[in-house]
């Protein structure tokens, strides 16, 4: 099984637009479920529903990153967000989908860099393939 460090990772805004200056970004998958137990079943069971996903990207602030951070501004929707967590090489694989920017933060500190965290949550499903 091979593993990967996160080193080569990135996150580009439609095909082609990195968001600049990455630290780190997460992706999380979840799905609701519904119960169906009926009567004379000994234990609850379900069925999964519907899926959504959402995710943070966390940067250093570039305000001069047009293309991406300001590109990823509250509120707005973005068509296709892309995420390659071990890279852009070719046979690496990425996610990407459709999403709303929830929340834009910037941390400020006197002896540090300043930091920005984007929150998105997924408009429709999140889809794999390799580059």
């Amino acid at each position: 099984m091979a593993t990967h460090t996160g080193k080569d990772g990135t996150i580009r805004v439609g095909a082609t637009d990195p968001v600049g200056e990455l630290r780190s970004f997460n992706i999380n998958e979840s799905a609701d479920t519904v119960e169906d137990t009926t009567m004379g079943d000994t234990a609850r069971t379900r069925k999964a529903t519907l899926t959504s996903w959402d995710g943070a990207i966390e940067c250093y602030w570039d305000e001069n990153d047009t293309a991406g951070q300001v590109a990823l501004g509250v509120g707005t929707e973005v068509a296709e967000l892309r995420l390659y967590p071990e890279g852009t090489a070719s046979g690496d694989t990425y996610y990407y989908g459709a999403c709303i920017v929830t929340g834009v933060s910037r941390n400020v500190t006197f002896d540090g860099m300043i930091e920005m965290s984007i929150t998105v949550e997924g408009n429709g499903a999140l889809s794999t393939d390799t580059v």
